[in-house]
């Protein structure tokens, strides 16, 4: 078994999900994805690139919220495989025998994707994601993964052009292998200056031990928000290295 993320969630950069899934398949391995940092983020072609299974949450990239429903795939040459492992619920089992309540009664899944349901799809937490779903579908993935690298690029830019050794960018330069995401590597303290771009109104994430993430996502940030992290970030520069203050 091959288990792989779609993109690594403290550098940025995004795999080359196709070339590793004929890899694979050229040696008969399963492949699978977690695709936490990938879905509503990378334009994925699961089925075409053979990809086996995969996974992925929806309150990232997908806008759901904490707690809202995760997603799952499974390639369709699996579909009518009775010998697979899987929670056996009762909305995935036939319809034919779902309510024969048998001494022994044994679990008869649904051919194709339905039988890989479990049981009833919670109700609130679906409202969120089948709103962000709608405004997915009209603005369309390959029109999003393009302005996010037009995105990125900027940030990329902006982030260089600041010209400090405090700062480091350890996201692959490539735009299509890297997502929505910026990575950089902080000389000092970190966290600190997390928490001070927080107080001017910028949310970014600090993972230990010195990498702060900017995620300029595409379907609502702007060029312009991009451009005023980076001069709120050139400031903080300039005050590590004593050419200015707040």
């Amino acid at each position: 078994l091959v288990m792989f993320a779609g993109v690594n969630y403290y550098t940025g950069q995004a795999y080359d999900i196709k070339s590793i899934a004929a890899r694979c398949q050229e040696h008969g391995i399963p492949f699978g994805l977690d695709l936490a940092h990938a879905a509503g983020n990378l334009d994925l072609e699961l089925h075409e690139y053979g990809v086996d299974f995969a996974a992925w949450c929806t309150y990232k990239y997908g806008n759901s919220g904490p707690g809202a429903v995760a997603g799952a795939f499974v390639h369709e040459r699996h579909a009518h495989n009775q010998e697979l492992v899987r929670l056996a619920g009762w909305w995935g089992n036939d319809p034919a025998t779902r309510f024969q309540m048998d001494e022994n009664p044994e679990f008869i899944a649904q051919e194709g994707a339905e039988g890989w349901q479990v049981s009833n799809p919670p109700i609130f937490s679906m409202a969120p994601l089948h709103s962000s779903l709608s405004i997915f579908a009209e603005a369309g993935m390959a029109a999003l993964r393009e302005r996010s690298m037009r995105l990125t690029g900027y940030l990329e830019q902006q982030v260089k052009a600041i010209g400090s050794s405090h700062y480091q960018i350890i996201t692959p330069s490539e735009p299509h292998r890297r997502g929505a995401q910026i990575s950089i590597r902080v000389l000092g303290d970190g966290q600190a200056l997390q928490s001070s771009l927080a107080d001017a109104g910028i949310v970014t994430d600090f993972r230990p031990p010195d990498v702060i993430r900017i995620a300029p996502t595409p379907l609502y940030n702007t060029f312009d928000e991009i451009h005023r992290f980076a001069a709120v970030l050139e400031q903080k520069a300039r005050v590590e290295t004593g050419q200015g203050g707040d």
